[in-house]
């Protein structure tokens, strides 16, 4: 992998701490305004938008190029997933495309910790 994975989980890693910072503060009312369950949808997005952001960020320091599949992986998921939750919270919107986008953005987060944790049991590759 190169410096370009941790510059990029870098950017998203300090999206996320704004966004929560965001929710706490700055929206606070406007997420209550939208539905009752936004403060709760918003906090969920920022807490898994940042832990991804930052397990990203670590891979990314990796010189090891077995785990892009993983990194790219949990990276759309995480896009996914927040990006959706934070949708919802702000606009209250329930389509179909945004609803579904969070179980597929969970469900490729999951699976971008699995491929890191089959990476992980490889023998090194030469680099």
């Amino acid at each position: 992998m190169n410096v370009n994975y941790a510059r990029l989980a870098a950017i998203l890693a300090g999206l996320g701490v704004i966004a929560g910072a965001m929710g706490a503060h700055a929206l606070e009312g406007r997420l209550m305004e939208v539905d009752a369950k936004a403060t709760g949808w918003w906090e969920t997005a920022s807490l898994y938008h940042l832990v991804s952001a930052l397990a990203l960020f670590a891979v990314g320091l990796s010189s090891n190029g077995k785990f892009v599949k993983g990194w790219w992986t949990m990276f759309a998921g995480t896009v996914l997933f927040s990006g959706s939750l934070y949708i919802m919270a702000l606009t209250g919107s329930k389509a179909k495309a945004v609803v579904l986008a969070t179980p597929l953005g969970g469900s490729l987060i999951i699976a971008g910790w699995i491929l890191f944790a089959f990476a992980c049991s490889r023998p090194r590759e030469a680099v």
